[in-house]
């Protein structure tokens, strides 16, 4: 009996593997490549799949899903001959699981050899800045290449990125030279253009001033004309309404002549040649005025042109015993002399 017990266990166990062996199980976006006797026969997909055990083989596994693979620093020699080290990253997705099994040893390492290469095709066409400035013609170069070369290994390059672009440490001091210079550039002419529009601004400020000033000094100086014109009407009007006769207007006239003499520094007194009519008629109407006998004073010999009388005494001539009567003095009535162009005059006090 034991015999056929050893034997019947062996045989439990060997269907327990073969039913382990005949089922394959392959989870959700994976695929799996079956060969039998070690010839390719089938992929299988997701789910759950049945194969002849010690016959058919799962020789791999291989997940459909996208993959990110990033690559060392690679140096890389730039059209000026500078040397650069570039980080770059591969974004794939296996299109073929049999073509990426058995056409390509190893699709990673292809990948990252080929990517290498064809960056330093492309960078050694290139100068440092247009190499710093222009990453997205080295990605899209890079994809078109790989894109290329991996699809007959069932590989799909989806995008290709640098990560990182490195010079020297010496061009990179250059390079922070060259941008602080470029910095204070803008700087200085910003500032320089700030202060062209102040001075603009404020050249613009005074000259609207300087006209708004003039233009409110004309306009008070037609107002004031516009008062004055009013005033000497209503004074005009006023004198016609009130009917003055000749001897007002001459009191009037000689109350205005102190203000000739007004004035520390005055010199010399031009007293017009009107006087001598004012003072006639003045004269006759306070004659008239104190009870005389009806007839007027005697009259004024005819005043010249221009009399000038010189206030300083040391500019004065020799005085001459004036000719004939004078004038009626107002406040007296006694007569006075004429008044002659050699003989000082005292000052008449406006009050």
């Amino acid at each position: 009996m034991e015999p056929v017990l050893i034997v019947l266990v062996v045989l439990v166990v060997v269907a327990f593997i073969a039913l382990i062996k005949t089922i394959q199980v392959i989870p959700q976006a994976s695929a799996a490549i079956v060969e039998r006797f070690g010839r390719y026969t089938r992929t299988l997909n997701a789910g759950l799949n049945i194969v002849v055990p010690f016959i058919d083989t799962v020789r791999n596994r291989i997940d459909l899903r996208e993959q990110v693979v990033p690559f060392p620093p690679q140096p890389v020699i730039t059209q000026d001959n500078l040397v650069v080290n570039i980080d770059t990253v591969i974004y794939y997705q296996v299109t073929d699981p049999r073509a990426a099994t058995y056409e390509v040893a190893s699709y990673i390492q292809a990948i990252e050899q080929l990517t290498v290469t064809t960056l330093r095709n492309i960078i050694g066409s290139m100068d440092l800045e247009s190499t710093l400035t222009s990453r997205e013609v080295i990605n899209a170069g890079l994809r078109g290449v790989l894109d290329e070369a991996t699809g007959k290994w069932g590989i799909r390059v989806n995008r290709v990125e640098l990560k990182a672009i490195e010079p020297p440490n010496s061009i990179q001091d250059s390079m922070e030279k060259q941008m602080r210079a470029d910095r204070d550039k803008r700087a200085a002419i910003l500032a320089a253009e700030g202060a062209r529009q102040a001075q603009i601004l404020r050249a613009e400020g005074e000259k609207q001033a300087e006209v708004l000033k003039a233009e409110g000094e004309a306009q008070a100086a037609v107002l004031r004309a516009d008062g004055e014109a009013a005033a000497i009407r209503t004074v005009f009007e006023a004198i016609h309404d009130g009917d003055a006769d000749q001897k007002l207007l001459a009191y009037q006239y000689l109350q205005t002549l102190p203000e000739l003499a007004k004035g520390d520094s005055n010199k010399l007194w031009i007293i017009p040649s009107e006087v001598g009519d004012a003072l006639k008629g003045l004269g006759g109407a306070f004659t008239g005025l104190t009870g005389g006998n009806g007839a007027g004073p005697a009259a004024a010999p005819a005043a010249p042109t221009a009399t000038q009388v010189p206030l300083d005494p040391a500019a004065r001539p020799a005085a001459t015993p004036p000719a004939g009567p004078g004038p009626v003095d107002i406040d007296k009535g006694a007569a006075r002399p004429r008044v002659e162009p050699t003989r000082e005059y005292p000052k008449i006090d406006p009050e």
